[in-house]
């Protein structure tokens, strides 16, 4: 499915499989109120300078991963969800993905440097078993992607979420969180606002109701 979604926006470079931006590896500080760690990154990915500031309100508001979670992280970029995520608990699985090749390479040697590689899956979207089911999504979404891709985005990986799961999702106020908000509750996923900072929402997503 995201597959489709790359094709309808081969412009936006870090969103293609492979980047067409010439590699220019680089060190990104992630300082967050807990921790500091620092990550490497690239060009051809997202926010390949510094931490997007989305994803920093998403990583500082969000509420406590349990330790034995099995935790989506949902477009990874260079890891830095799915990194802090791993060194916020002791024993959760931890599944980035991403369609970009580059952006993985990356996360996985992210992992690899905070000693978490074991419990960090990177994968392509398709690479990730049907059975697996999610007790935690986190995403900073590629709401770049249009309407229609990110609908079918969203919603094809909700719906693996746990009974009692959660998922918290950062956007844009200008990029459209509160329609965002509206279209999950109408499709089913009961949604509130759960903070908002500098122009961004924090979204928490729980399971489609029966």
């Amino acid at each position: 499915m995201l597959r489709g979604t790359v094709e309808a926006v081969g412009t936006a470079h870090y969103f293609n499989e492979e980047p067409t931006a010439a590699s220019k590896p680089a060190r990104v500080e992630v300082n967050l109120p807990d921790l500091t760690v620092t990550l490497a990154s690239d060009r051809g990915v997202f926010s390949r300078d510094r931490l997007d500031p989305g994803t920093k309100l998403l990583l500082t508001e969000m509420p406590p991963v349990d330790d034995d979670a099995v935790t989506l992280d949902l477009g990874c970029g260079w890891g830095p969800i799915a990194c802090v995520t791993a060194l916020r608990t002791r024993s959760g699985r931890i599944w980035a993905i991403d369609v970009n090749t580059r952006a993985r390479t990356l996360t996985e040697v992210n992992a690899r440097a905070i000693g978490a590689s074991d419990r960090i899956s990177v994968a392509p979207p398709s690479g990730v078993p049907v059975d697996v089911r999610f007790d935690r999504i986190l995403s900073n979404p590629p709401i770049r992607i249009g309407k229609p891709a990110l609908h079918q985005l969203l919603e094809d990986w909700l719906s693996r979420l746990n009974p009692g799961g959660q998922a918290h999702l950062v956007v844009q106020k200008h990029l459209g969180s509160d329609s965002l908000h509206r279209r999950l509750s109408d499709q089913g996923f009961p949604t509130i606002r759960l903070a908002g900072r500098s122009g961004y929402r924090i979204l928490e997503v729980n399971p489609r109701e029966d």
